[in-house]
């Protein structure tokens, strides 16, 4: 397993205004994700869960602290270059789909190797192989508003996923999957996201796949108070 952390955050705090008032949502957080473990992040809804994972990923920044992927402090970055880190390092599975809704589920799925230069067709040939591991290639052709909910998940996890990325971050993945499903989609997480060099977190809800975990950190009101390798009794 590779010594130096895939995420490490410190003194990581944001604030947001509401009207006159400033709400801190994050406590100067200091955290290392590990490469080569498979971990969740745990909360109840308005923990700053979503707030933490937007920041590991360079989407949204920090009011104060310092954030280092894979060695590189992102908020050192310009905006072009921020750009360019995320789509050659992380995939980003967002828990509203964000699909585009005037191409086909394939080419949806193959959006970051065309932003990375690939030709077209073979994009959407290695988009196509991806979703088969998602036992969704024979939707291929149909638009976002002709799947269901579950299968545009899983077009959404194979865009995620189809550029092979370094780090992969998820906002509940499973949330709109049934068991079985849920469980397949987190053993391809596994396959495809966890590696020597390789990092996978998801901010999940889903107790059915809780045993899965390497590692669970709990949020709660901004500060991590469980870090561990199974969920604490009382959550």
């Amino acid at each position: 397993m590779s010594e130096a952390p895939a995420i490490c955050t410190r003194g990581v705090t944001r604030d947001f205004k509401a009207g006159q008032q400033t709400i801190t949502v994050l406590h100067g957080i200091d955290l290392d994700i590990r490469a080569g473990e498979l971990t969740y992040l745990v909360g109840e809804s308005g923990s700053g869960k979503t707030t933490m994972i937007s920041i590991m990923c360079g989407i949204l920044w920090p009011t104060e602290g310092e954030v280092k992927v894979f060695g590189t402090d992102i908020y050192e970055l310009s905006d072009t270059e921020l750009v360019e880190f995320r789509l050659n390092n992380i995939g980003f599975i967002f828990q509203q789909y964000n699909l585009i809704p005037a191409i086909d589920a394939a080419s949806n799925a193959a959006v970051p190797l065309i932003a990375q230069g690939m030709d077209r067709h073979e994009a959407r040939e290695r988009a196509v192989e991806m979703m088969a591991k998602l036992n969704i290639a024979d939707q291929a052709d149909k638009l976002p508003n002709q799947l269901s909910g579950g299968q545009q998940q899983r077009v959404a996890i194979a865009r995620a996923l189809v550029h092979e990325p370094r780090l992969v971050v998820c906002d509940e993945p499973t949330a709109a999957l049934d068991a079985s499903s849920g469980r397949r989609v987190m053993d391809l997480l596994r396959e495809v996201a966890v590696a020597e060099d390789r990092a996978c977190i998801i901010v999940t809800h889903d107790n059915r796949v809780f045993d899965l975990a390497d590692r669970i950190l709990v949020l709660e009101d901004g500060k991590i108070i469980h870090d561990g390798t199974e969920m604490p009794e009382e959550h």
